[in-house]
């Protein structure tokens, strides 16, 4: 596509691909090279490798701000791939990209599993947010499709999408009297149902404060919930506290109930 001598208006990939070849050709590439760099469109971890770099920093608390979150996305992801390149290093090549990109777009094609429950959506998608809003300075729109059947696709905000898995499933009596059959791993799913939403909010800034408060009031303010996460798995009711504490202290969370202090 970006090969093709068509107008900017029916083909602007091919157009900015030229732009960027000149400035690069300028900068001291040859014309065939300087075309191969600024073709580059897929990023990825290095070869043998997998992850955007998002979850330790997230789980371990070592990160301060949208700057720490986009050293990590880049410094995993800054690796292109195809038009012969299997994993090149090109770190400044994708930090250059994210700062003209408006919307990030998530497909998602199947329903075994939802935004709460892998860390990989909050990484990649969210990690993305993190970087072109640092780079930029401008929040992306950002949309999670449902492609789980593919002759009738449902277009979603990533917001509309939080909300209908917290309503849905994450605060649903329903869900949550399944995982307590399952004693110490139901009490992890809360726990780590709670770790998404925080993470989340640090990357894509699209969590409000009642997604926070139907989590807690019907995690911890609900006795018998809180009773189980406790007796099954204490170091989960350890993790909820603390998730909900930092959510609070990083400005995510404003409660609407006093019930929250002393936890």
């Amino acid at each position: 596509v970006s090969t093709q001598e068509e107008s900017e208006f029916d083909n602007p990939l091919a157009s900015q691909v030229q732009r960027d070849a000149e400035v690069y050709v300028v900068e001291g590439l040859n014309k065939r090279e300087a075309l191969r760099r600024a073709s580059f469109r897929i990023f990825g971890s290095k070869p043998g490798a997998y992850g955007a770099g998002l979850q330790t920093l997230i789980d371990e608390r070592c990160w301060d701000d949208d700057q720490d979150l986009t050293d990590a996305y880049i410094a995993w992801g800054g690796y292109a791939y195809g038009n012969g390149a299997q994993g090149e290093p090109q770190a400044e090549l994708l930090r250059s990209r994210l700062k003209s990109i408006e919307i990030v777009v998530h497909n998602q094609d199947n329903r075994e599993h939802d935004i709460l429950d892998s860390d990989d959506y909050y990484q990649f998608e969210g990690g993305m947010a993190a970087a072109i809003r640092n780079l930029s300075g401008r929040q992306p729109t950002i949309y999670h499709n449902d492609h789980s059947r593919p002759e009738a696709p449902k277009i979603r905000t990533l917001e509309e999408e939080i909300n209908r898995v917290v309503r849905g499933r994450a605060a649903n009596p329903k869900w949550i009297a399944g995982v307590m059959r399952h004693g110490y791993k139901g009490a992890f799913e809360i726990a780590a149902t709670v770790d998404y939403l925080f993470a989340f909010a640090a990357t894509a800034k699209v969590v409000s404060n009642r997604h926070f408060d139907q989590l807690f009031e019907s995690y911890l303010k609900n006795v018998e919930v809180r009773d189980f996460i406790t007796n099954n798995n204490s170091p989960a009711m350890i993790e909820i506290c603390d998730r909900f504490h930092e959510a609070i202290e990083r400005g995510f969370w404003h409660p609407k109930s006093n019930s929250v202090i002393g936890l």
